[in-house]
């Protein structure tokens, strides 16, 4: 496995920071040279798989989130995962526990003939799943548009500061929908956030000024976000979990926002369902885990938690990790 080094870091800090930032101010900032950067952005995205990618807001695209929990035989959850994160109207696709579950983030339009089409006629008509169980996602306290704080350690306050965009993303507003330009744009951005103008004008059929214009408004708006994908085990970890927490109703929210500044969490979302708290928690070590859950999630308010170990990644926020 490619061992990063602290350039290899601080450039994923960067990204992370202002996914689109000029390669020359990059390397100003990291103290390197553009040539240097963009031979390690490179050598990441070809050897570690790092993807740099934008998502629109759930609240903007008009779609719904449901975790979906898949119970399976071992022989067929393999092809059932496959299948599941090729598919457009899915992201987070992992199997758990044992090999025999397998959690997916599905999103659907909350109306029309196709409305829930997945979860109410394809999913449960799928031979070789034995339990389905659906959780809608209510509100994310952490992920998304925040990231997770493993990836977020290389550069220091100045650094980052020199890194944000001016005005930064705004709150998304709640009455603005994607447009049909917008989703032509934002397919092209889910490819690769890095696209030039140039580029992104080819592909939406616009003029460079436009597709800029078009982009910085749904960067001001929160209409979209950015994410930099890469496998957590490049930088240490070697034990994931989901944990599907039960909490007070009462509590909820102060409990989740208690957990979102946890750093060993990279999500938290409530959710409907018997469990209604829902975290992905990233660890050095099975101990460390451990550790975590006897020393600091062991809140009062949470009265029950699972712990799903995840085996392996087949589909992140939008790239296809395929054995």
């Amino acid at each position: 496995m490619l061992v990063l080094d602290d350039l290899d870091r601080a450039l994923i800090h960067a990204l992370q920071v202002d996914a689109r930032a000029p390669f020359t101010l990059v390397g100003e900032v990291l103290g390197v040279s553009t040539q240097t950067v963009v031979r390690r952005y490179r050598r990441l995205h070809a050897q570690a798989g790092l993807r740099v990618v934008a998502l629109p807001d759930p609240r903007s695209s008009g779609t719904q989130q449901w975790f979906v929990r898949l119970t399976a035989a071992t022989r067929t959850a393999h092809d059932l995962a496959v299948a599941l994160a090729r598919r457009p109207d899915t992201s987070w696709v992992r199997l758990t526990s044992g090999g025999t579950e397998i959690v997916a983030i599905i999103h659907t339009s909350p109306t029309g003939p196709d409305a829930h089409a997945l979860l109410l006629r394809d999913i449960p008509r799928t031979a070789g799943i034995t339990a389905v169980s659906a959780h809608y996602l209510l509100h994310t306290y952490l992920g998304g548009p925040t990231a997770w704080r493993g990836r977020l350690t290389a550069l220091d306050a100045a650094q980052q500061a020199r890194l944000r965009p001016e005005g930064g993303a705004g709150p998304c507003e709640p009455a603005y929908l994607l447009t049909d330009a917008d989703r032509l744009l934002l397919d092209a951005l889910r490819e690769d956030a890095r696209l030039s103008y140039a580029d992104l004008a080819a592909r939406t059929g616009s003029s460079p000024s436009t597709a800029t214009r078009r982009l910085t408004e749904l960067r001001a708006r929160g209409a979209l976000f950015f994410d930099v994908d890469i496998d957590p085990a490049l930088l240490g970890v070697t034990v994931s979990a989901l944990l599907w927490m039960q909490v007070a109703p009462a509590r909820l929210d102060e409990v989740a926002t208690e957990l979102a500044g946890h750093e060993e969490l990279a999500l938290v979302g409530a959710t409907t369902g018997p469990t209604n708290l829902v975290a992905h928690a990233l660890c050095g070590s099975a101990g460390e885990l451990h550790h975590y859950l006897t020393r600091r999630v062991a809140l009062e308010a949470v009265a029950r938690i699972e712990t799903a170990p995840v085996l392996r990644t087949y589909k992140a926020a939008a790239t296809l990790r395929m054995p």
